[in-house]
């Protein structure tokens, strides 16, 4: 997915990017970068790749370069950020977090217009520098932002870190969020707002969908008002955000919490407790015990010294081993227990299989799954949600081909909760797996713990209900 940070103020900002930047770290782990802007010497910027080591390895060794009070960084799961340009608009640089359906169809219209690509990313076209190649199409930054939005299929929200100052433009229908922070003599901008608290920060606002913003030491300044329309991705509540960070005013942690808490009341389960897997099902865990009335055990811990997220690698069979070895299991606290464990979503399936077989291995009683979301039955079209290449990486979907002869047929009978399609796809994932019991959450829930009308959030993955 990607996520970005940018600062302004009216002292050096390199502390503030740095660490800022690094915040959004659970978001990509392919490249990382940061480019500040200097009166005396102009734009100062690094890339380095970060599929085998962290950002801060990769950045704090030569951090006194990057010079100026302003400055953006970014972590991409895709393509190498940032960019920088020299245009009639001006020179600038350029972070996003985006995915663009219809890259092809636009490289080739750009082309035929007589732009050129320069920043090829593994051969290929650079999204970000094609985002910029449209920027630079308007008389003006707005309207170069407009032309984006009108023109890409998919998702795109940016930072534009220009000689006056940071814009910052959310997607058009606010797939991915941005909020703005602001303390003494500075302002920030990012994907997440888990950067803000260590660094002074306080939430000043959430920009609105295909809001855009000028952003200088001395305030925030509206260059486009948000638009009606809003189709957040609702998986940042369940998977991809931070516990600390809030989106759209909702708390992470909260959400998570409030999806156990519904589901220990109405499980008629008979567990000894609930555990989380880490990170993302500990506080939906955390919840379902308060809701079950049964006490929280932490069975299974994860170790964070030296392993990435396990969807990270290209290689499915690297994914594995990566999910295997950061987990690790407790048979103290396993052994002739009927354990209930909660966990974010259920994708390819191959994580969950492995875990079900150590549980047991270790002396596990039972084992229950309870999965913070639907089943995932539809690809997602709209942002980077996973390294998935196809729908038929979806194990609901490699089912649906079992039962029909056809991965594309009856999916929104699959995907209504407790039709006879429902339950047969969910029982056949929990045959595969050898779990005691299964259960998903339904989309009322998860929209009930969000707090906003299921119009402003996208729930296509489950349900298939937006659209470009």
């Amino acid at each position: 997915m990607g996520g970005f940070f940018g600062t302004i103020g009216k002292t050096a900002c390199r502390a503030d990017l740095f660490y800022g930047t690094d915040y959004n770290s659970h978001l990509g782990t392919r490249r990382g970068g940061m480019v500040t802007y200097d009166e005396a010497l102009g734009f100062r910027r690094s890339i380095h790749n970060l599929e085998s080591t962290y950002f801060r390895t990769k950045f704090e060794n030569e951090l006194d370069k990057f010079t100026g009070n302003s400055g953006i960084g970014v972590i991409s799961d895709t393509d190498p950020q940032p960019i920088i340009f020299n245009s009639h608009l001006g020179r600038f640089a350029i972070v996003t977090v985006a995915k663009i359906a219809n890259l092809d169809e636009l490289e080739k219209r750009l082309l035929s217009e007589n732009f050129h690509f320069a920043e090829l990313s593994s051969g290929a076209t650079n999204p970000t520098e094609l985002v910029a190649l449209l920027i630079t199409q308007g008389k003006s930054f707005t309207e170069g932002i407009e032309n984006v939005f009108n023109s890409i299929k998919g998702s795109c929200s940016m930072l534009i870190l220009t000689e006056s100052g940071i814009i910052a433009a959310r997607d058009k229908l606010g797939r991915t969020p941005i909020v703005v922070g602001k303390k003494n003599g500075a302002f920030a901008v990012s994907s997440e707002s888990s950067s803000f608290p260590n660094l002074d920060f306080e939430i000043e606002r959430f920009v609105g969908p295909g809001e855009i913003l000028h952003i200088t030491a001395d305030g925030v300044e509206q260059l486009r008002a948000p638009g009606e329309d809003m189709q957040i991705c609702s998986f940042l509540w369940v998977y991809y955000g931070f516990p600390t960070s809030c989106y759209e005013g909702q708390n992470v942690e909260e959400v998570r919490f409030k999806c156990g808490v519904e589901m220990g009341k109405t499980d008629d389960s008979q567990v000894d407790c609930a555990c989380g897997i880490p990170d993302s099902g500990v506080g939906m865990a955390l919840g379902y015990a308060e809701g079950k009335g049964v006490p929280y055990h932490r069975a299974i811990s994860k170790y964070t010294p030296t392993w990435p997220r396990s969807f990270t690698p290209s290689d499915q069979s690297m994914r594995s081993l990566v999910a295997k070895m950061k987990l690790i299991p407790n048979r103290a606290m396993l052994e002739g227990k009927r354990l209930l464990f909660c966990d974010d979503s259920i994708v390819r399936g191959t994580q969950l299989r492995d875990n079900v077989k150590v549980l047991y291995d270790y002396g596990a009683r039972e084992v229950h799954m309870r999965i913070a979301c639907p089943p995932l039955v539809y690809g997602c079209p709209f942002i980077g949600f996973t390294a998935s290449k196809s729908d038929m990486e979806l194990i609901t979907r490699r089912i649906i081909e079992e039962f029909e002869g056809d991965a594309n047929k009856n999916l929104e009978k699959y995907a209504t909760t407790d039709s006879p399609e429902y339950k047969r796809m969910v029982e056949e994932i929990r045959r595969r797996f050898g779990l005691t019991s299964l259960r998903f959450n339904t989309i009322e829930t998860l929209i009930k713990a969000i707090g906003l009308p299921k119009c402003k959030v996208c729930t296509h993955c489950f349900d298939g209900s937006s659209h470009f």
